[in-house]
């Protein structure tokens, strides 16, 4: 997909987030940040954006709610007229022991992980096949992408990330015929939260095969190489020092 003059909606404003919306823009793409609390982050991304002489737009989006995901892409399309890519990046990770998880808990990480990315998807269609094509890339986890847990106290996240991978694969299949391509992104150890103890930083670097942290820049990069090739659907690309191997 040659990306200049692209529409591109990213749920999800602050960190990665807006590293990626700061890379598409320097490759000639407008920029829809969806934000559920972060507004100082979702603007700080859109003024990046704009830095580099692309349209930016912020708009506020609790993606529990289904009627605010098909809210946000006609926002979306309200201001640019056109939407050719969609990254579903919103995602909630809240650990809990399985023995006091409720009901709420279990909503709120397959609403926001795996239901919101399947119904911005599919507000999101119709607008890309006007288009003659599209781009759809959601968030899945390099764990999930393992196929098997390996922490306890995400039984929720777990399963929604798992589901995005099946999302990813279904819509593929269904979209092709539109030339729309569906991928996923499974980042491993990228950016320590900022609670991180040097410990817990040295650990996940132990447990890293190259031995570090890999940045931000790494999800462009395989977020990039997705909207630039022509001929990748359906699959769930692992970003994460090759962690599953160790």
């Amino acid at each position: 997909m040659i990306l200049t003059d692209k529409t591109a909606l990213i749920t999800g404003g602050k960190r990665i987030g807006a590293v990626v919306a700061r890379a598409l823009a320097l490759r000639g793409v407008d920029v829809a940040l969806a934000y559920a609390r972060s507004r100082a982050e979702a603007d700080a991304a859109a003024a990046d954006v704009r830095a580099a002489a692309r349209r930016a737009v912020v708009i506020q989006a609790d993606l529990a709610n289904p009627e605010a995901c098909s809210a946000l892409v006609r926002a979306t399309v309200d201001a640019f007229g056109r939407l050719d890519v969609l990254i579903n990046m919103a995602s909630v990770y809240t650990k809990r022991r399985f023995d006091d998880l409720t009901v709420a808990d279990w909503d709120a990480n397959l609403h926001v992980d795996l239901r919101a990315a399947f119904l911005c998807s599919h507000a999101a269609v119709p607008h890309m096949r006007t288009r003659g094509g599209g781009r759809i890339i959601n968030f899945s986890d390099w764990v999930a992408a393992s196929r098997r847990p390996r922490y306890e106290g995400f039984v929720p996240y777990y399963v929604a990330k798992s589901g995005v991978i099946a999302l990813t694969e279904a819509l593929a299949l269904e979209l092709a015929k539109d030339n729309i391509l569906v991928n996923a992104i499974a980042p491993g150890p990228i950016v320590a939260p900022p609670d991180t103890t040097a410990d817990e930083r040295k650990a996940v670097e132990d447990a890293t095969p190259l031995g570090r942290w890999g940045g931000e820049e790494e999800i462009v990069k395989g977020i990039l190489a997705l909207l630039d090739s022509d001929f990748i659907t359906g699959e769930t690309i692992r970003i994460d020092g090759g962690r599953h191997v160790k």
